[in-house]
């Protein structure tokens, strides 16, 4: 059960974007005195915004060493202030999200979240209106929830996520860092009004703070998308993520998840969501290109990339193959899918129930009944009841008298 989710990814995910532009020729240039725009906000720091480009676009390319590099630089020149340790603990999440069942990482990453806070509640201490220190706050609160409520620590799950509403709402409205900050404005709105309407228990918590509006949130975030220097991935991050689910359309996410995976290549996640896009819209060709990529990195062992990745890549090759009546490649494939699936522990998602009923169906029409039979009871082990792949194989044991 994952209904925290959505709440704490309004403050977990929303600062997890510093720098996304282009890597500037300049910025391997040492700039010795950063401050020169004398801003009250380290974020608006100009020559900090060129030193971490590089180190940034190398995390979310999974070069977690030269990332890393540069942040602990960072840490030893602001040592007061929580927007490196916050650099050093996305650096930590980003080892954890292609596969958040991964818990090698958990003590270390809450460790760091813990240093963020204290640190930015020292800032706000100094001064209760500083919207940089909620913004940090809101952050770290935000991450810590989300990996609390995966690991269903539902107390402190929920004590976070509290704290990340509260300090997000409090780093609302900030003219000067917009369009960066214009970024938690945008998942307040959209996701205030979400989440009572998906999780009904949460509406007492959501009631504590201001009404959102959903489509305004939705057109703040593409504006980010497209104004921001800090905050530009992120933001496409999250549409492409809305395009595909809430808002149905598919054609917006394949261009964002084309263009991140152009971006960061290496990037595990940006890579299976692409392969995922080009898969919904019916590019299937591609996708089973991208698909065999994913794979071949599996065995080569690239970092990141995983079991969990490689189901999704399995699957797809899987239906590729089944479309074109190949079918011992088709079952070749759905085959992986399950072994992925069971190394990831992920035998209640949709790939691994349809790739059972789809080896179940083979087996069927192999005259094995028996195996057809184990198939499809496994389908009904793993699918709760009410999903539509339980019912499927109800249906299917029964008319073919398995």
């Amino acid at each position: 059960m994952l209904m925290f989710i959505t709440c704490f990814l309004l403050g977990g995910i929303s600062v997890r974007g510093f720098a996304f532009q282009e890597t500037n020729s300049n910025a391997n240039l040492a700039l010795d005195k950063i401050g020169e725009n004398s801003s009250p906000y380290l974020l608006l720091d100009k020559g900090l915004q060129f030193r971490i480009t590089e180190n940034v676009n190398a995390l979310y390319n999974f070069d977690f060493e030269k990332a890393e590099r540069g942040f602990k630089v960072m840490q030893y020149q602001y040592p007061d202030h929580p927007l490196p340790y916050f650099l050093i603990g996305l650096s930590t999440w980003w080892k954890i999200a292609p596969d958040v069942e991964n818990k090698k990482y958990d003590d270390v990453f809450l460790k760091q979240m813990d240093l963020v806070i204290d640190k930015a509640k020292r800032m706000l201490d100094k001064d209760e209106t500083n919207k940089e220190a909620a913004f940090f706050l809101a952050g770290a609160y935000g991450f810590q929830g989300r990996l609390l409520s995966e690991r269903k620590s539902w107390t402190k799950a929920t004590f976070a996520g509290k704290n990340a509403l509260k300090y997000l709402n409090m780093s609302k409205g900030e003219e000067e860092l917009n369009p960066e900050l214009l970024l938690g404005d945008a998942l307040f709105n959209y996701f205030s009004v979400w989440i009572p309407e998906n999780y009904p228990i949460l509406k007492p918590v959501v009631a504590l703070f201001p009404k959102g509006n959903k489509a305004l949130g939705l057109k703040q975030l593409e504006d980010v998308a497209q104004n921001a220097f800090y905050a530009r991935v992120e933001a496409q991050y999250f549409l492409f993520r809305l395009y595909a689910s809430e808002e149905k359309q598919p054609y917006k996410a394949l261009a964002i998840t084309d263009y991140l995976h152009a971006k960061f290549p290496n990037n595990p996640y940006f890579h299976r969501s692409y392969a995922r896009h080009l898969y919904t819209v019916g590019r299937i060709s591609e996708s089973k290109e991208q698909s065999e990529e994913i794979l071949k990195r599996i065995d080569e062992k690239w970092t990141g990339y995983e079991a969990n990745s490689g189901r999704y890549a399995a699957f797809y090759l899987a239906q590729y193959y089944d479309r074109v009546n190949d079918r011992n490649n088709a079952k070749k494939y759905y085959l992986q899918t399950l072994s992925y699936g069971e190394e990831s522990e992920s035998q209640e998602s949709g790939y691994y129930l349809y790739s059972l009923i789809a080896l179940g169906k083979m087996a069927n029409e192999d005259k094995n009944k028996a195996q057809a039979k184990e198939y499809f009871n496994k389908v009904k082990k793993y699918a709760k009841r009410k999903h539509p792949a339980h019912k499927e194989a109800r249906d299917y044991i029964k008319k073919n008298k398995l």
